[in-house]
């Protein structure tokens, strides 16, 4: 990092945190107890606060990663500030736990983007910093660093194993995944995507070696045609099929290997994913989740995927290629008929932007799920075509990966989003500096319509008196 950039990604980051604490500061002053899920975290974390660690509050899904965090920070801080009374482990201490992981999520943010796009001369420090702003204010994740919820640590832990994974240090990476795993469950299929990026990486290299050998064969491991994929597919499987090749791979992601193990130990044990409240938690084939994460994916991105270029190039490839179209919408059109669910919650909590999203869109009329087949259709191909900078073997392992933590979701909620989400938006080119700067802006247009509503727009239901806010 150059003397300027380090000094611009200080200022970036210093500022981003002062904006954050007056957030903060406003958020605490309008809601100073517990609101939604925080009715459930915050009393256990309190609970652990007073030592009463075998005490488990069964509502809660998740394990006590961010619990235990908390106490370990919070008590040795309350010590040497000599903090007593009810200040320790109130609701504020807990909350500003994640207004410290947003900080360290920035950080590591600008440090994967480095990473990543480090062959890239063409991209600068300004841009690197800006586009580091950007995800960090990424409204779904930026919202909930102001409560008391998993989503700040369990992305800061996620991301921090990415990163160790790309710079080599796999055990550190698989160890930081754990911690991921403590934070959420469904964190361990981003440990399994540390592991196939090492797969992709030796996968890629072998691909290479083999075009080599057969130089007459223009064939490359970037084309999307369906003839290069068979080829792929089959190069894949005599690759897999080698027990040299399984024993290079063995080694080179044996910490990863272990994690998952214990990961299928667990749920052995505890017979299922979820601990605690499994009656809301059931795992289902609900394949439309992939189209409501794209078109999620599309609505945060769409300087990047929804373009003049990008649609002109969308219907091109649509005359050229009409069957291929045609039986992706007739399997489409299959899924969403089959495999459509609807959650309870979804149906029953004014208080998310998915219940009126739900009633505004698909509830209007039977036939409004079916009619968006096509621009799911623009948002899949304007996806897997961003992402075509990275080798075919990466985008295989981040497609399985994206539906194995979207698709057993029964619930359609914009958290589940976030960390594939900001894996894609990491591993794609950077825009010019006009579409970055219409990206961040938008972002804040974002957050401001969210706190504001957050904020001033309160209601109550009928058979409570509680205070009611809109939020993700």
């Amino acid at each position: 990092m150059e003397r300027a950039e380090a000094y611009g990604f200080s200022g970036a980051m210093s500022g981003a945190f002062l904006l954050s604490c007056l957030l903060f500061a406003a958020v605490s002053r309008r809601q100073r107890g517990p609101y939604m899920d925080e009715v459930f975290h915050v009393p256990q974390a309190q609970a652990y606060c007073h030592g009463r660690f075998l005490q488990w509050d069964p509502m809660i899904t998740t394990l006590p990663g961010l619990y235990l965090l908390s106490v370990g920070a919070v008590k040795p801080a309350a010590w040497l500030l000599g903090w007593t009374g009810s200040v320790v482990c109130s609701v504020g201490m807990l909350r500003f736990i994640n207004l410290l992981f947003s900080a360290g999520n920035f950080y590591l943010l600008y440090l994967l983007l480095f990473k990543i796009h480090q062959k890239n001369k063409a991209v600068s420090g300004f841009q690197r910093i800006l586009s580091a702003l950007t995800l960090a204010a990424f409204p779904t994740l930026y919202f909930f660093t102001f409560l008391y919820y998993t989503d700040p640590g369990s992305v800061f832990f996620t991301l921090f194993s990415y990163l160790m994974c790309l710079y080599g240090n796999h055990k550190t990476s698989a160890l930081l995944g754990f911690c991921g795993f403590m934070f959420r469950q469904t964190n361990i299929v981003w440990t399994v995507f540390c592991a196939g990026n090492v797969v992709a990486e030796k996968l890629n290299e072998a691909w290479k070696t083999e075009l080599q050998k057969k130089k007459d064969e223009k064939i490359s491991s970037r084309k999307g045609s369906f003839s290069d994929l068979t080829r792929i597919l089959q190069f894949l499987v005599e690759y897999l099929l080698s027990p040299k090749n399984l024993v290079t791979l063995t080694v080179l992601t044996w910490p990863y290997i272990i994690l998952v193990s214990l990961f299928f130990v667990f749920v052995f044990i505890n017979g299922g994913i979820v601990v605690g409240d499994r009656s809301s938690h059931e795992a289902c084939l609900h394949f439309p989740q992939l189209f409501y994460f794209l078109s999620f994916t599309v609505f945060f991105s769409f300087p990047h995927l929804l373009t003049p270029t990008k649609i002109r190039k969308f219907l091109l490839s649509l005359r050229k290629h009409p069957v291929q179209y045609s039986l992706v919408t007739v399997i489409s059109l299959f899924l969403i008929w089959k495999f459509t669910y609807v959650h309870k919650y979804l149906l029953a909590d004014n208080r998310h932007y998915t219940f009126y999203v739900w009633r505004k869109v698909f509830q209007r009329h039977e036939l409004v799920k079916y009619l968006l087949v096509p621009f799911y259709l623009f948002a899949g191909w304007s996806f897997a075509d961003t992402l075509k900078s990275k080798s075919i073997f990466w985008i295989l392992m981040y497609f399985v990966c994206l539906l194995a933590v979207t698709v057993p979701q029964k619930l359609l909620e914009f958290r589940y989003f976030i960390l594939p989400f900001l894996i894609y938006r990491l591993n794609i080119p950077f825009l010019s500096l006009y579409r970055q700067l219409l990206e961040l802006a938008f972002y804040i247009l974002v957050n401001a319509v969210t706190f504001y509503l957050f904020l001033n727009r309160t209601f109550q239901w009928e058979n409570s008196d509680e205070v009611q806010r809109f939020m993700w």
